[in-house]
C-alpha cells in the first residue's frame, strides 16, 4: 500500500511542478473551509513557548527507524535534494484557517525514496529542536502535498513559524506538522506525540472536526 501511495504522490508532484506558479486553489469557495474553522489573512504563532535558534551550520535532520538507509543530513545536504513548491491551505486546531500558503522545500516522498523504509513501517514519528513530537500514519505522509518546508511565500520559514525547517501536512490539523523538525523515525507501531498524549486526536482530520481524543 505504501509503495502505491508513494508512486502516486511522485506522479502528482511531477504534475504540480510542471504547473509551478499556478495556485492550487485559484477560486476560494466555502467548501474549502472545514467545519468549525474561521478564515484569517494573518498567520498566528502557536508553539511550546520555545523558539530555538539553530544556525544552518549546526542544523541536522536524522532519519532512522525501519529504513534500509538511515541518514543524518546537514543543512547543505538537505537543500541539495530535489526542491518543490506547493500551495495548500493551513488549518489550526484552534479554529483558524489560512488559504493559499505557498511552501517550498523537500517533498516527503523524496526523503522516503532516500532512506527506503522497510515494508513493516506503518507510522512516522517526528521530533523537533524544541522538544516537540508528533505521530502520523505513513500513508498520510505520502500524499502529494506533504513536505519539509524551508520557505514560505518565497522567503525562508521564519523562526516563529518553525524555521529553518518545518513539516507541512495540509490535510491534517497543523499540530501534526512539527516545527523546528530535526528527526523522522519510521515505526511499525504507533507512538503518540506531545499533544496526542495530552488528549488531542490521533488522526486530526479537519473535515470531521477530529480535534480531541
Amino acid at each position: 500500500m505504501s509503495k502505491e501511495r508513494y508512486i502516486a504522490a511522485k506522479q502528482k508532484w511531477a504534475e504540480k511542478q510542471r504547473a509551478l506558479g499556478v495556485a492550487a486553489h485559484a477560486v476560494p469557495s466555502r467548501e474549502r473551509l472545514p467545519p468549525g474553522q474561521k478564515l484569517t489573512d494573518g498567520f498566528p504563532v502557536l508553539d511550546l513557548g520555545v523558539q530555538p535558534k539553530i544556525p544552518p551550520s549546526e542544523w541536522r535532520m536524522k532519519i532512522d527507524g525501519l529504513v534500509e538507509n538511515g541518514a543524518t543530513l546537514t543543512w547543505d545536504q538537505f537543500n541539495a535534494l530535489p526542491q518543490v513548491e506547493d500551495v495548500s491551505d493551513f488549518h489550526c486546531v484552534t479554529t483558524w484557517s489560512k488559504y493559499d500558503c505557498r511552501w517550498g522545500g523537500v517533498a516527503f516522498t523524496t526523503l522516503y525514496e532516500l532512506v527506503q523504509p522497510k515494508p513493516e513501517a506503518k507510522f512516522v514519528y517526528f521530533t523537533s529542536y524544541d522538544g516537540y513530537s508528533t505521530n502520523v500514519a505513513l500513508e498520510k505522509c505520502l500524499d502529494d502535498d506533504v513536505l519539509v518546508a524551508t520557505s514560505f511565500d518565497g522567503l525562508p520559514v521564519a523562526r516563529e513559524h518553525g524555521g529553518p525547517a518545518r513539516v507541512i501536512i495540509p490535510k491534517l490539523y497543523a499540530w501534526k506538522g512539527a516545527k523546528f523538525v530535526n528527526g523522522i523515525t519510521f515505526l511499525a507501531e504507533d507512538k503518540l506525540g506531545f499533544w496526542e498524549v495530552r488528549g488531542y486526536s490521533n488522526t486530526a482530520d479537519p473535515w470531521t472536526e477530529d480535534r480531541y481524543a
